[in-house]
Order: structure tokens, then C-alpha cells, then sequence
């Protein structure tokens, strides 16, 4: 394609993708520096943005324009992610370093420009690269367009409360370790909520949140689990939360005192404060799920819900009540909380589950082994490196981007268009594991046809132990129509698939020992990462990417690349 030629299509396709008159264009910069900051009385020198742990949040509407300027002050390559941002013919925006983008070095910049197309609620930014997640996260409020009411009453007030991890030790130098040995990366030293660990912890009590309500109203709770590697239980004592919206979806709403939210994912959830002043504040609190067979920070961030008095109070004073959380291994209550979880599925919110599939496909999941590097030591199975994969296979980053080398037709030696549909060899996913657990080291893409609609089963595998992985799809939301325990039998299961309302979200969580299904509609072109959001998992292999080609019309296609794409 010549430049004239690129020109042209990039004028086209802007045409049709022109925010509305009432939109707007929100600036915003990203200053990547190194900042001392303390917790636990370790004060460490870290990666953040704009000083701030968490980072800055950013507000928009529906329909407007979002124009982030990234500029890298630190020796560490940077990319940043617009977690569950659709990212519509704009995924030279959507950030996984090596798959949309090269990422920003040292001195550099590089400004994400896109659009808010159809979607509204609580998402957030993130780092996509190493582990640098660890400190370089924070908000994304949308806000539904001017004078577009929510499908509940207005809240009094909106409060995002953003679940994190801290370490003491530099997260660079642990996952470093952790690949160079094959072993399990050393765990967090504290879970924060809005970057502070709470009193539960020792030399934490001035590090903690605190919500201070006023009596009779309704608060809404942005909820976003930013943690690396744990799946979350959380509960406010003594009050009942009402779940309206996942992942930036309006849910059929239903009441709860406990919610789990996995890695990635987002809840909106209404806190009805009490009519009368209680005489005591309230631990709000979250510790992990675990399933599977690694270590895991096994402690309870705490923060502390507080009624505004008319009269001086010394809230010491009063008692303290905390909530009652499920087992750690409660998988009971992690099913029926999200078997509860609906589509609205109104007419002004409808649920558009493909009724029709034109690609079926299914995947297993789960951790095997590759052989250690010569010369080395590693802490794997029988002294392997552990190794995550789908359908077996390892994905390996490339050392340019995937989105760019597609564009310009030049993949030949970055990637293999030829992701296998299921596994090549079956076994017993959920029962007794084969003798052979090595995986396959490649990067292999599955390539869609614009608006192809899939659905996509995937298995959890008992090969080095079944546990939960929370997968995250990147481009695209996807509606959850089934899930089960034991291996999927694609017989008498699609039966009961729920083509009405299921839950419509951007990430997952694959029961430990069974299976998940989903369905979405491939309509929007380009390079799209899927992988788990638990970071070791991730840098493990448990990764795959979609290559969706361009349609026949001009808005079917992917744009050109911006002139400040940076270089590998």
C-alpha cells in the first residue's frame, strides 16, 4: 500500500469513526519516574507515573476522545494498557508490548490516541510489560454520555477502590529470578486497597484507606482488582452491597455480602449506607481465592468504613466490626456468586449473544514444563522450568510487534498463522495427568475473517495441578455462556448454554478443574492478545494472540499505524 493510498483510508475510515457534536477530547500526560515511597516502614525506589502510587485517574464520557501522552523518564521499557477499552479501529492504541506496539524507550514518548465507542463504567490502565504492573496501574471512569441517566438511581457519591499489591522487593528483580530458575516467583508482602495495605498488617495502621459516609445514602463502589496474582474475596461488615455492572456491563442487579473479582476484572456495586448512626465503624476487607498447588500471600487487606457525626467522636472508641469471608478454597461460593451474574439484556442494553457460530474452537489451559536452559539450575519439576500454554503451546514474544509485521506484510519469521483449533493430543484434562508434560515454545496466531463469530471453549488441565485462570481478552467483549466442572463434553453441554442474557465481560476466570465457554463477535480488525492476568502465568507462556483481518468496506479496516508508533 503506497502513502497516498494509506492516506486516503486513514481519512475514510476517520470519517466514519468522528466522535458526536456533545463529545469531547480529554488530554492527559504520563510522566513515567522513579519515586521513593514507603509501606510496611520499607520505603523502595519505584517505577510510577506522575509520582503517584496508584497513578493519576482518568475520567471521559462515552463517545469522547482520550489523548495520552506517555513519556519514558526511566531505564525501563514502558507500554501501557487501556484495560477493557475496545480499543475500535484504534489498536495501535491498545498497548501489550511486542503484540500492538513496540515498546517506549528510554527518553522517548508516544501519545495513545482513541476513541470511547460504545461502552461505559469502570475500567483501568495498566502496564503491559514485565511485572511492572506491580506499581503502574490506576482508573478509567466513562461516564455514560451528557444527560444519559444510569438504569438505577443517581448515586449520592463515586468511589473507585482499586485492589493492589505491594512488595517490598524490586518486582523486576523477582520476576527476573523467578524465569532465569523455572521456579515460582517469591509473593507480595501486602495487598493494598488504593495503595495502602491497612492496619492488619505490621507498620501499616497510618496506611489506610478510609471511606467516611454520610447516613441514608447511596454510594457507588467502583471495585477494579489490579493484584498480579490473586483472585480476591471482599466484603464491608455488617452491610450489603447491590452488584449492578461487570467489566463496564450493566448486570441484572442482585444483592451480596461477599463478591470474588479476579484479576483484571471490574465490578460497580452499591453501598446503601445505614439510616441511623450505627456506633461503630467497619472493616472493609480482601484476601485471595486460591486453588492452585504455588504459594500465595496468604493475608487480609483492610480498610475502614466510618459514619460522619454530627457530634466529635473518637472513632477508637467505638467497635470495630469485621466481615466473615469465605474458606480460601471456597470454589462453592466463587460458582454461585457467578452463576448469578446476568446480562440487563434491556432494549436500550440489549445482549447481542451470536446465535449463530461460524468458528468453533477449544483450547486447554494450564502449566506443563520446558527443559532448563544448559548450564543451569531450575526449580521446576524435576529440576524443568515451568511453562504455561494453551492448546500446548508456549507463546513466545516476538522482538517486533505482531499488529505492525501484519500490516505491513511482513510476518514471514515473526509469527506462524496457524494457532491450533484444539489440542493435538487428548487426554483426561481433569483426571490423571500424561507423563509427558513438556509444551511447545512458538508464536502461533489464530486468524479470524472480519466478523467471524466464534465461540471458544476453554479447560482447565490437571497436568501440574488444576487451579483457576482469569483470561483476559483484549479488542472485544465476550458473553460467558456456560461453565462447568470436569471435561467438557461438547455432546450434552451446549445444551444448556444460556444464548439469553449470560453475563457479558472481558474477563474470565476458568473454574479450577473445569471448563469455560464464550462467544463474541470478531468486528474489529487487527492484533488482539488473549492471555491469564494471574503476571506469572503470563510470563510463563499462558498467552495467545488473534489476528482478525480487515473487512471490504473502509470501516471494516484497520487504520495505518500513528507517525510516533514507537521502534523496536
Amino acid at each position: 500500500m503506497g502513502a497516498i493510498e494509506i492516506f486516503l483510508v486513514s481519512l475514510m475510515i476517520a470519517s466514519c469513526l468522528l466522535p458526536s457534536a456533545s463529545a469531547a477530547t480529554r488530554h492527559y500526560k504520563f510522566e513515567i519516574k522513579m519515586q521513593n515511597v514507603t509501606r510496611l516502614c520499607h520505603t523502595k525506589s519505584m517505577v510510577t507515573v506522575n509520582g503517584q502510587f496508584p497513578g493519576p485517574r482518568i475520567v471521559a464520557r462515552e463517545g469522547d476522545r482520550l489523548e495520552i501522552e506517555v513519556v519514558n523518564h526511566v531505564h525501563n521499557n514502558i507500554s501501557i494498557h487501556w484495560h477493557g477499552i475496545r480499543q475500535v479501529h484504534s489498536g495501535w492504541a491498545d498497548g501489550p508490548a511486542y503484540v500492538t506496539q513496540c515498546p517506549i524507550q528510554t527518553g522517548q514518548k508516544y501519545l495513545y490516541n482513541f476513541t470511547i465507542i460504545g461502552q461505559r463504567g469502570t475500567f483501568w490502565w495498566h502496564a503491559h510489560i514485565s511485572w511492572l504492573r506491580s506499581t503502574l496501574y490506576g482508573p478509567i471512569i466513562i461516564l455514560p454520555k451528557k444527560n444519559t441517566p444510569y438504569p438505577f438511581a443517581k448515586p449520592y457519591k463515586e468511589v473507585p477502590i482499586i485492589f493492589g499489591e505491594w512488595f517490598n522487593a524490586d518486582t523486576e528483580a523477582i520476576i527476573s529470578q523467578a524465569l532465569q530458575t523455572g521456579g515460582g516467583p517469591n509473593v507480595s508482602d501486602a495487598y493494598t486497597i488504593n495503595g495502602l495495605p491497612g492496619p492488619l498488617y505490621n507498620c501499616s495502621t497510618k496506611d489506610t484507606f478510609k471511606l467516611k459516609v454520610k447516613l441514608g445514602k447511596t454510594y457507588l463502589l467502583r471495585l477494579i482488582n489490579a493484584a498480579l496474582n490473586d483472585e480476591l474475596f471482599f466484603s464491608i461488615a455488617n452491610h450489603t452491597l447491590q452488584i449492578i455492572d461487570a467489566d463496564g456491563v450493566y448486570v441484572k442487579p442482585f444483592e451480596t455480602d461477599t463478591l470474588i473479582i479476579t484479576p483484571g476484572q471490574t465490578h460497580n456495586v452499591l453501598l446503601k449506607t445505614k439510616p441511623h448512626f450505627p456506633n461503630a465503624t467497619f472493616y472493609m476487607t480482601a484476601r485471595p481465592y486460591v486453588t492452585g498447588p504455588g504459594t500465595f500471600d496468604n493475608s487480609t487487606v483492610a480498610g475502614i468504613l466510618e459514619y460522619e457525626s454530627k457530634t466529635k467522636l473518637h472513632f477508637k472508641n467505638l467497635p470495630l466490626f469485621k466481615p466473615l469471608l469465605p474458606a480460601l478454597n471456597d470454589t462453592n461460593f466463587v460458582t454461585n456468586f457467578t452463576s448469578r451474574l446476568r446480562s440487563l439484556a434491556s432494549p436500550q442494553f440489549p445482549a447481542n449473544v451470536p446465535q449463530n457460530v461460524d468458528k468453533r474452537l477449544f483450547f486447554t489451559v494450564g502449566l506443563g514444563t520446558s527443559p532448563c536452559d544448559q548450564n543451569k539450575t531450575c526449580q521446576g519439576p524435576n529440576g524443568t522450568k515451568f511453562s504455561a500454554s494453551v492448546n500446548n503451546v508456549s507463546f513466545i514474544l516476538p522482538t517486533t510487534a505482531l499488529l505492525q509485521s501484519h500490516f505491513f506484510g511482513q510476518s514471514k519469521g515473526v509469527y506462524k498463522p496457524d494457532f491450533p483449533y484444539s489440542p493435538l493430543n487428548w487426554f483426561n484434562y481433569t483426571g490423571n495427568p500424561p507423563n509427558n508434560t513438556l509444551v511447545h515454545n512458538d508464536t502461533k496466531l489464530v486468524v479470524l475473517p472480519f466478523n467471524t463469530s466464534v465461540e471458544l471453549v476453554m479447560q482447565d488441565t490437571s497436568i501440574l495441578g488444576l487451579e483457576s485462570h482469569p483470561l483476559h481478552l483484549h479488542g472485544f467483549n465476550f458473553f460467558v455462556v456456560g461453565q462447568g466442572f470436569g471435561n467438557f463434553d461438547p455432546n450434552k453441554d451446549p445444551s444448556n448454554f444460556n444464548l439469553v442474557d449470560p453475563i457479558e465481560r472481558n474477563t474470565v476466570g476458568v473454574p479450577s478443574g473445569g471448563w469455560v465457554a464464550i462467544r463474541f463477535l470478531a468486528d474489529n480488525p487487527g492484533v488482539w492478545f488473549m492471555h491469564c492476568h494471574l503476571e506469572v502465568h503470563t510470563s510463563w507462556g499462558l498467552k495467545m494472540a488473534w489476528l482478525v483481518q480487515d473487512g471490504k468496506l473502509p470501516n471494516q479496516k484497520l487504520p495505518p499505524p500513528p507517525m510516533d508508533l514507537p521502534k523496536c
